[in-house]
């Protein structure tokens, strides 16, 4: 049983290392099972199963969006990492760090593949866990020195800056003009800027929605800086900022570049825009990465 400092411990470069080399070696995204959804008790419990090579893992996330209020993080969860072949549980992990670590490290894993090597400006929608987590990845990949932080709690926002250190202040969404990278990590159900500020150059990343009536991100963003997705499938399915440009034309569905095209080299395109909704592969990637660790 590996609880939350131990998962966490595992680190960023470990967590997007495991990611890159899974896709290399041959894992098939688009084969994963889909993912389910429990209405119970006052919110939802995701149900993510995945299965790769020797090992086998389920995914139990519950997510509460009247938990803040209480206190309590909004997302508390579990993981389940089996043997494949027998179904014998290998290990439980605390499935709340292991979003918190995978998320940030499937976005990283994207900059990486896309971003210009000097991107040094972020700037970041969100003050929760997942904002920090990314910007702790995001400068495993890249020499960030300017961090500037969006959020609609100026209490929140203050704490957070401070948690980043040097090279960290507030700002408004005009910082995206500035920016070499965007991070998008909020529950925002319609777009948080005009994708008409964006730079030629810059980056964007949104991984704060599942829902396909959701989105961080407007269809200028898409336009300007066409999509890399986990899968075509799942981001079709389930990516509001996708399913809503293809539904006003803005971008095709054979547009969509996938992570496992940019890893093994089979298009030389190299989209802007980091649409994750997160899959149960990449938890299992890294679960597997961790216990092996142990």
């Amino acid at each position: 049983m590996l609880d939350a400092d131990h998962v966490a411990g595992f680190g960023f470069p470990r967590a997007i290392a495991a990611l890159r080399a899974a896709l290399a070696a041959g894992l098939d995204p688009e084969s994963e099972p889909p993912r389910g959804s429990v209405r119970l008790g006052g919110g939802e419990v995701l149900i993510m199963p995945s299965s790769a090579g020797p090992v086998a893992g389920i995914k139990l996330v519950s997510v509460v969006p009247g938990n803040p209020g209480r206190g309590l993080p909004r997302i508390h969860g579990v993981y389940v990492l089996f043997d494949a072949e027998t179904l014998v549980p290998r290990a439980l992990l605390d499935g709340a760090a292991l979003t918190s670590l995978r998320t940030p490290a499937v976005s990283a894993l994207g900059v990486d593949l896309v971003a210009p090597p000097d991107a040094r400006r972020l700037v970041v929608f969100g003050t929760g866990p997942q904002a920090l987590g990314h910007v702790r990845a995001l400068r495993a990949v890249r020499p960030l020195d300017s961090v500037r932080v969006i959020g609609r709690d100026p209490s929140r926002r203050a704490d957070f800056v401070r948690s980043l250190g040097p090279g960290a202040e507030a700002a408004g969404p005009s910082a995206v003009a500035e920016a070499d990278i965007v991070a998008c990590c909020t529950t925002a159900r319609t777009p948080l800027f005009p994708g008409e500020l964006l730079p030629p150059h810059a980056v964007v990343v949104a991984v704060g929605s599942h829902e396909p009536d959701a989105r961080e991100v407007d269809a200028e963003t898409v336009r300007r800086a066409g999509v890399l997705v986990e899968s075509r499938a799942v981001a079709t399915r389930e990516a509001g900022d996708v399913v809503h440009a293809l539904a006003e034309g803005v971008i095709g569905e054979d547009e969509l570049v996938t992570f496992s095209d940019l890893v093994r080299g089979t298009t030389p395109a190299r989209p802007r825009l980091i649409k994750t909704v997160g899959m149960g592969w990449e938890d299992l990637v890294i679960a597997a990465a961790v216990v092996d660790a142990a």
